[in-house]
């Protein structure tokens, strides 16, 4: 079976539509966990941005049944093909009045594929959250590609998980001396 040695690497906060976490190109990428302060002079010292992951472990009880449960993924950690892993996002407010309109985008590491339907906000029923298929350049809620079938007849199908490069975190407001966390899962191809 096909190892793969995660490098670490730092991520670099930025608000509005550009990427917060800079990528190394290999098979498998994952951000070491930290603390980065957002770029966006607007925003500079308000808003602190961590990006941690953690690996999905399937251990069996004794009576042989299966618990799953998410381990931190430090240093150089190991994954493997088919691993899940999980992204926390979370956006810490420090200044005493909310922030408007925070839009974070977050890029589906190379060599990783979205889990669907894993993405989620707590704590913060306002926020939208979009997709993209084409490396950042358009959101949307639920993705499309065209399929010619067989027939030679085009149909408008949901785009397959594999397809998703971007997943974006627009938060109308974060409240002041807050703490907002997204999740996401992804799969090691």
């Amino acid at each position: 079976m096909k190892r793969v040695s995660i490098a670490s690497i730092g991520a670099i906060a930025i608000i509005a539509t550009v990427p917060f976490v800079s990528q190394i190109p290999g098979v498998a990428n994952i951000w070491q966990s930290g603390s980065a302060i957002a770029q966006n002079s607007k925003y500079q010292g308000q808003v602190q941005l961590r990006l941690d992951a953690e690996k999905q472990v399937v251990e069996k009880d004794q009576q042989g049944k299966q618990t799953k449960k998410w381990e931190p993924l430090k240093g150089q950690a190991v994954v493997q093909p088919g691993d899940i892993l999980r992204y926390t996002l979370s956006s810490e407010n420090k200044n005493d009045r909310p922030v408007k309109n925070l839009t974070l985008n977050q890029p589906i590491p190379k060599g990783m594929v979205y889990v669907l339907k894993s993405a989620n906000v707590n704590a913060n029923k306002e926020a939208k959250i979009t997709y993209s298929i084409d490396n950042g350049r358009n959101f949307v809620e639920n993705p499309t590609v065209k399929v010619t079938l067989p027939n030679g007849k085009v149909e408008t199908q949901p785009a397959p998980a594999s397809a998703y490069t971007y997943i974006r975190l627009k938060l109308p407001s974060v409240d002041a001396k807050s703490i907002v966390k997204a999740t996401y899962q992804v799969q090691v191809r």
